[in-house]
């Protein structure tokens, strides 16, 4: 059987110190916004589109770029992490996994207001580090599930980031 990769854009976006996360409705797990690159979007693009659908918010990337150029050749922001996940599992076989850019990105406000048709406002919290902290184990925070162990890590390193600029 054959693989079937897709490109997705994940944004970790952060305000006052805490990154916004929602429960998937499909995946019962904590992420932040992202989805799929479509085939005439550029990743970061199809990321700042995905933040804006999925909470009504108007970020700035966090992204350096190469200094590079050509007249035929633009600097892309990069990504701060490049990550293979794997979506559907059939015994030992993957049959489908997304190759996710994975970016941090700065809102200044927290009011979340998703377009028509996304999960509601009321599916988003705010995490600060110490929620994400102690968000290690089920229901210690009062979470069932609890956020995976490398969105609470790549959570915590994208408020580290954008708060110190």
């Amino acid at each position: 059987m054959e693989t079937t990769r897709h490109y997705t854009a994940t944004v970790y976006v952060v305000s006052d110190g805490a990154v916004a996360l929602h429960e998937h409705d499909g995946l019962g797990k904590w992420l932040p916004p992202g989805g799929h690159v479509d085939r005439d979007e550029l990743p970061h693009d199809a990321g700042l589109r995905e933040v804006r659908e999925e909470t009504g918010l108007d970020v700035d990337l966090v992204a350096g770029t190469d200094d590079i150029g050509s007249p035929t050749v633009d600097p892309l922001p990069q990504p701060h992490h490049f990550q293979l996940a794997d979506v559907n599992t059939y015994g030992d076989h993957v049959g489908h996994q997304h190759v996710d850019m994975v970016y941090y990105a700065r809102a200044e406000s927290r009011a979340i207001d998703p377009a028509d048709g996304e999960q509601p406002a009321a599916d988003w919290k705010w995490f600060t580090p110490t929620d994400l902290a102690e968000a290690d184990g089920a229901g210690e925070s009062g979470l069932d599930p609890a956020p995976d162990p490398d969105v609470r890590e790549i959570g915590r390193l994208a408020i580290e980031t954008v708060s110190g600029r």
